[in-house]
């Protein structure tokens, strides 16, 4: 008996009810329910069939899996291959393809290839689609081995090699960091008569990004869009993240610049270019980034205006910060965790510690729960405020309501310490952090050494710096920076150049700061010739000399007397662009005066006036000692007068030379007036 030519999807169940139940008559109607996406009502009808004894043969169990299949239900799938199969039903190749898909889905490869394996053994050569499916899942869950082994056996079994395999391999050679082998692979596919398309692009230019491979990756952006094919936002995206993150900021701007006139830019791009301008301090350009995205109809999300308050907040700029969140709340966007945190360190770094509580208090009252970046936002912003010990209580409140302190916490409150001079507090904290189990890292031990240091405990630091060793502690360029600095401010250069060997035979590149510590060290002995020595290394490796190694060099000519070696100095520092800052002005003008040459000192007096550097205390004293020296006595006291104006306060070695200078032009007023 067979089904009406023509009949509603409605009566289909009616009729199934007066039919007399069989495989064929089911296969017909339950394929039309699926295909009409009926198949709750095609398994109620299978399941009547089978309270009748009636369980079907390969073709119902092909049905009932493909609509299972096509529902997504890939477990059920499974269990109904395997229920079928356990019933003896003769299953074939079609049904094999059907549960090879699903398990796939999930994915389970192992699963995948055992029913591979199951048709070989039968004699039946798997489908194209069924290589490919397990190659993709083996793919995914990182068995190359497998995949690889596959896509040899599927070559093997006269299957062309199609795109979606070779993708599928690209991505997994990347996975596991062979970004050359995926490259191999692409260069290949002319060979074996096919063409990328989008997708293998984005997989490729995506992990040359990652790679940080960004040459390779824009030439495959440009190989893409020659082809004609037309970028998405997510390749863009990746591109981008790549420039920005290599530093290349002209084709950064570049490829920005051609997303937006192509239309491809999106919410993600606009947020990863304005991320990238904020953080940079370009606020305005970011601006006009931002008036650009809504013109194009792109709406600001959260992250959008966190990006913007970021960028103010570098800036302290407060109020514009403070207006872009109300714009925020006015456009019914809720600021989220991170824009609290974002405007409390802005207002920490103005060292407005009241208005950053403020705005923490405002997040508890709004029901925000605080982040281990809140948290430790406060406790640093405390502690760089000067205020430790209220950021030590702040924790505590903080462990209560469940956070869990981490080393960066421990060495935001250590660093305060050391720097407010309490070693015994910072070192009490530094017990606490090691008995609750938090394992200090070469911060907290660098901070402590900077403290012993500048309280004069050579000892201690020596102690933390043999401790970090025994505790495995991977020393880096700044401990070992930290340690050789306070040993030439202790003028103990012998145990500074011993650090200084150590850090080159553990393979550190030592920075100019280091070079400036060295050259610092030798310069407060008076050694200048091992002082230029260093400044010679420092030329030879490459590492750019700057205001701090000029000065400190060109004061210790000046004071032993080589003026010519410290004009040729300054002259080599002004050629490179290196503009004097007043500690330069006062070492030049220190030293002049001291060896007599007061005429050239006033120069550079006059040289800081065209450029709106006003003296500090320490040139004008070495100018008015100067004058005296000279006699010059009115000029003097018209620079003590010239300081009063300026604000300045003189020093008790000022106030000696003009009480000396008084008395003297006293006793010359006197010895003019006796009568011959």
């Amino acid at each position: 008996m067979g089904l009406p030519a023509i009949c509603s999807t409605s009566t289909f169940p009616v009729i199934l009810g007066r039919l007399l139940f069989s495989s064929i008559t089911w296969w017909i109607a339950g394929k039309a329910l699926i295909r009409r996406n009926m198949f709750t009502e095609a398994q109620e009808s299978y399941n009547k069939m089978v309270v009748r004894g009636i369980f079907g043969d390969q073709v119902t169990v092909h049905v009932m899996m493909r609509g299972f299949m096509k529902e997504g239900r890939f477990e059920e799938v499974e269990n109904y291959f395997v229920e079928a199969k356990h019933r003896g039903v003769e299953l074939d190749e079609a049904t094999y393809d059907v549960v090879i898909q699903a398990v796939c889905k999930k994915p389970n490869s192992d699963s995948a290839l055992r029913l591979l394996k199951e048709m070989r053994k039968t004699g039946w050569v798997p489908s194209e689609g069924a290589f490919t499916s397990v190659i993709g899942a083996c793919v995914k869950q990182g068995n190359m081995v497998a995949a690889l082994k596959l896509k040899d056996e599927m070559l093997t079994c006269g299957k062309p090699l199609n795109l979606v395999v070779a993708t599928s391999l690209m991505k997994g050679y990347c996975a596991q960091g062979n970004l050359n082998g995926a490259l191999d692979l692409f260069n290949k596919l002319d060979d074996d008569g096919l063409t990328p398309n989008r997708v293998t692009y984005a997989v490729l230019i995506e992990w040359c990004c990652k790679s940080e491979n960004i040459e390779k990756a824009y030439e495959l952006y440009t190989q893409m869009k020659l082809m004609g094919i037309q970028p998405n936002a997510y390749m863009v995206h990746s591109l981008l993240r790549g420039f920005l993150k290599s530093k290349s900021l002209h084709d950064a701007s570049k490829l920005f610049d051609e997303a937006v006139e192509a239309g491809v830019a999106n919410i993600f791009v606009y947020n990863n270019f304005l991320s990238w301008l904020c953080k940079e301090g370009k606020v305005n350009e970011a601006f006009g980034v931002w008036d650009g995205m809504i013109k194009k109809g792109v709406l600001p999300n959260v992250v959008s205006f966190n990006n913007m308050i970021l960028g103010h907040c570098k800036q302290g700029n407060m109020d514009m910060a403070i207006n872009l969140f109300l714009e925020m709340i006015e456009r019914k966007l809720e600021p989220n965790v991170i824009t609290y945190s974002i405007l409390m360190d802005g207002y920490f770094a103005k060292g407005d510690t009241q208005c950053a509580l403020d705005v923490f208090n405002q997040m508890m009252a709004v029901n925000l729960i605080p982040s281990d970046y809140t948290f430790n936002t406060i406790v640093d912003g405390l502690c760089k405020a000067g205020h430790t010990s209220e950021a030590r209580d702040m924790l505590k409140k903080f462990m209560e309501r469940g956070f869990v302190p981490k080393c960066m916490t421990y060495n935001s409150i250590i660093d305060g310490y050391t720097k407010e001079g309490a070693i015994s507090s910072a070192l009490a904290i530094y017990r606490e952090m090691c008995e609750v189990g938090v394992t200090p890292n070469v911060v907290t031990c660098t901070s402590l050494i900077n403290g012993f240091f500048k309280s004069n405990n050579i000892n201690l630091a020596l102690k933390m710096w043999n401790e970090m060793k025994s505790k495995g502690i991977e020393l880096d360029v700044t401990a070992y920076g930290t340690l050789i600095d306070g040993f030439c401010k202790g003028k103990d250069m012998g145990h500074a150049t011993e650090l200084f060997t150590e850090l080159l035979e553990v393979g550190l590149s030592p920075n100019a700061a280091i070079y400036n510590s060295m050259i610092t060290g030798f310069r407060n002995i008076r050694n200048m010739e091992a002082a230029l020595d260093w400044h010679k290394k420092m030329i030879d490796e490459g590492i750019p000399c700057d205001i701090k190694t000029y000065t400190t060099l060109i004061d210790g000519l000046l004071k032993d007397g080589k003026l010519l070696f410290a004009s040729d100095l300054y002259s080599e520092m002004l050629s490179k662009g290196i503009a004097p800052d007043i500690k330069t002005y006062t070492a030049l003008i220190n030293g002049l005066c001291n060896k007599g040459q007061l005429e050239n000192a006033c120069k550079v007096l006059e040289e800081m006036a065209l450029k709106s550097i006003t003296p500090n205390v320490l040139i004008y004293n070495a100018l008015i000692a100067g004058h005296f020296k000279e006699g010059n006595l009115q000029e003097a006291f018209r620079l003590h007068d010239e300081m009063l104006d300026k604000g300045l306060v003189p020093d008790d070695a000022i106030y000696d030379n003009l009480a000396n200078g008084k008395f003297k032009a006293a006793i010359n007023l006197s010895e003019l007036h006796v009568p011959r």
